[in-house]
């Protein structure tokens, strides 16, 4: 039954927690009772994630940079005195374009966010995951963690590199009990699709609604999903009631076939 979601006292980490998908996520674990640590960029939506979530800790930290990772994890084992469910949730749009047009900094940027960061998070959440009862990694991928995705090919070849990482921790840290799962999600309606809508317009030449449109109509649903769809998935594969599943790309995409 779902109800073995619950997540009482579960202490939870979310990277780029406080606007997006990582402030629902935060979101819906708080009200599954878990407490719940966020870092992020951006210290003025850190400061309203604490209006809206009073009870949530917060730090300044960005996952690219290692000394900033070591500064977190720090700061979490403080407080917290373990960690049960990491969410490596940080991730950037990267540039859009065709790849003869991309320059080897927006490519490197991508990277060092999209894929690297989770590397720097998970080696030193690893320790404290052991030290859970049942110790939970969930990494952000994307639909175009296994389609292709024509004019985002740093962000596709990030998400890829997810995928791959994320079987291989589920591999080498199940005999831990540590579960590593990977969300795949489709085209989230919010302010970051959009941005991604309007640079691709402008690199093919074509309107705004266009794009837009083929966005909602290329999953067999007819819309983008929600937020809150993504949000629902993770605390379902970081809960007991997904005790046995590890190693999967979990793709919450409306059943999109091909990227536009």
């Amino acid at each position: 039954m779902f109800e073995d979601a619950s997540m009482q006292d579960t202490k939870v980490l979310i990277t780029a927690g406080a606007s997006g998908l990582g402030l629902e996520m935060a979101r819906v674990f708080v009200a599954a009772g878990s407490d719940v640590f966020i870092c992020d960029v951006d210290e003025r939506a850190l400061e309203a994630a604490r209006g809206e979530l009073p009870k949530i800790h917060t730090m300044l930290a960005d996952v690219s940079n290692e000394d900033s990772v070591a500064a977190l994890f720090q700061q979490v084992e403080k407080e917290f005195g373990g960690l049960d469910v990491l969410i490596n949730n940080a991730g950037i749009a990267g540039p859009t374009g065709f790849v003869e047009t991309l320059s080897r900094a927006d490519w490197d940027r991508t990277l060092a966010v999209n894929i690297t960061g989770q590397f720097l998070c998970a080696r030193l959440a690893v320790p404290l995951l052991r030290k859970s009862r049942g110790g939970v990694m969930i990494n952000l991928s994307s639909a175009a963690g296994h389609l292709g995705f024509a004019g985002r090919s740093a962000y596709s070849a990030s998400k890829w590199a997810v995928v791959g990482f994320t079987k291989t921790l589920a591999i080498e840290l199940g005999r831990d009990g540590i579960r590593v799962n990977a969300i795949l999600p489709g085209a989230v309606e919010g302010p970051r699709i959009r941005a991604v809508i309007a640079a691709k317009a402008k690199t093919l030449g074509k309107s705004v609604e266009d794009v837009a449109t083929s966005y909602e109509q290329q999953a067999s649903l007819g819309r983008m999903v929600s937020a809150r769809d993504i949000a629902n998935m993770a605390l379902f594969a970081a809960s007991p009631a997904a005790g046995s599943v590890s190693g999967q790309a979990l793709v919450v995409d409306g059943h999109t076939q091909q990227l536009v």
